[in-house]
């Protein structure tokens, strides 16, 4: 496995002060071109710098941006809960890529440094656009238009703080509300309602399975029992005492097909338990599939399901994402973020990865003594086999234009740690 570790990012796509072509205007029809995403990143890099955030309908417009959402949304919608990549050739590269969180600046490094999706480069994106950074509806909508001009080569896939409670609590909603003013509340609902399609997972060439948290359980052993007539409330059923649930099992691909992936906050039971351990779980060094405890939702699982689930479905590789430094920092026995993933189980099959691309992460923090200072990371996959990464780490963009935060993040240090269930219950 072939590191870059001396990438470094000083400049993105238009450092300069020439002005990019805006306001952005919808094609007459509905075709994007090449240029019209290269002027968007353009448009927005150069906002970004210059503007104030007020101004972002000045740049975009939001009768562009409502033909904008609703094409990515009809494209995204149609694929399944798992897409199958395997129309990749001996000249094709996969470039896989984690977090980013609202870094534009980072993402549009990391494009101009592994190369612009094309025919035979193709991204996978393993979700967790917005939140935390101060651009977040920038690099979503920037990727979503990506994948609309090559809709075979991009795939965008769900995080979980592509979710109203995320949303709600680490920034995304208060940012577009600002950049938005009064067409704020219709902005985020559409972006809420293009979050619902994005697919959970992908597996590439037949042997990399790609997803933003991880594994998932079986449901068909522990089927949803519903009194016709009555409501239930949703809860989470979870060990109180930590230990693994005699129970649980890993799941298949054909009950991952048959997820609802169509909610905004993590389900809560039945075949709805699935999307929320592929968007929550977490890896750990102790064997055996348990729930989550300190996430309160979804899943532990050891080197010995990895194995498991590697060896059963003909796999060589997991690729996740979904925790940056400042959750390794907790987690003993894993290795740190530093250099933007780790590889975390080494078994029989294959090996198993999280991805971390926001370099510099998060963004906003009480004070710069406790910056992790981290450094983001890419995977790109080559042929013939597709089975062996090769990491790129590389450096924040420096220097990162000024911003003010969009969620009070002296109080909200711990990201995905500590969640407010009861909250997340009542909002659906």
């Amino acid at each position: 496995m072939d590191i870059d570790a001396d990438s470094s990012a000083t400049t993105t796509t238009s450092s300069s002060n020439d002005r990019p072509h805006f306001p952005i205007e919808w094609p007459e029809d509905g075709t994007l071109t090449l240029d019209w995403v290269l002027n968007l990143m353009s448009s927005f890099d150069w906002a970004s710098r210059n503007l104030a955030p007020t101004d972002l309908p000045n740049v975009l417009p939001v009768a562009a941006f409502d033909k904008l959402i609703l094409c990515g949304s009809k494209i995204l919608h149609k694929e399944p809960n798992c897409v199958k990549i395997d129309d990749v050739s001996d000249d094709s590269k996969v470039v896989v890529v984690g977090d980013v969180h609202g870094q534009l600046h980072d993402v549009l490094f990391l494009l101009n440094h592994a190369g612009f999706p094309s025919l035979n480069r193709f991204y996978v994106f393993n979700g967790d656009y917005v939140d935390r950074g101060a651009w977040g509806l920038e690099t979503y909508l920037l990727l979503l238009a990506w994948k609309i001009y090559l809709p075979n080569r991009v795939y965008l896939l769900r995080g979980n703080h592509e979710s109203r409670y995320c949303t709600g609590v680490y920034g995304f909603e208060k940012e577009v509300m600002i950049k938005y003013g009064g067409q704020g509340k219709h902005v985020y609902r559409k972006c809420l309602g293009c979050f619902e399609g994005l697919p959970l997972t992908t597996v590439i060439a037949g042997c990399v399975y790609t997803a933003h948290g991880g594994l998932f359980r079986s449901v068909s052993a522990t089927p949803s029992k519903r009194n016709k007539g009555k409501k239930r409330n949703r809860k989470i059923s979870i060990n109180t005492d930590g230990t693994s649930d005699s129970k649980l099992s890993l799941g298949s691909f054909e009950e991952l097909s048959k997820a609802r992936r169509s909610v905004l906050d993590p389900p809560w039971e039945g075949a709805n338990l699935i999307p929320g351990d592929v968007l929550w779980s977490d890896p750990s060094m102790n064997p055996g599939l348990s729930p989550n405890m300190e996430r309160g939702i979804g899943l532990l699982w050891g080197p010995d399901c990895t194995e498991n689930f590697l060896k059963k479905y003909n796999l060589k590789l997991i690729i996740r994402s979904h925790e940056g430094p400042d959750a390794r920092e907790k987690r003993p026995g894993l290795g740190g973020m530093d250099q933007g993933y780790t590889i975390d189980h080494v078994v029989e099959s294959g090996k198993l990865i999280t991805l971390f691309s926001a370099p510099d992460y998060p963004q906003f923090q009480a004070s710069s003594e406790e910056r992790h200072n981290n450094r983001g990371a890419y995977v790109v996959l080559e042929p013939p086999n597709f089975d062996a990464p090769v990491f790129h780490s590389f450096e924040a963009v420096s220097p990162r234009p000024k911003a003010n935060p969009y969620y009070d993040f002296e109080e909200v240090i711990d990201s995905d740690g500590e969640l407010d269930l009861a909250s997340m219950v009542s909002s659906q």
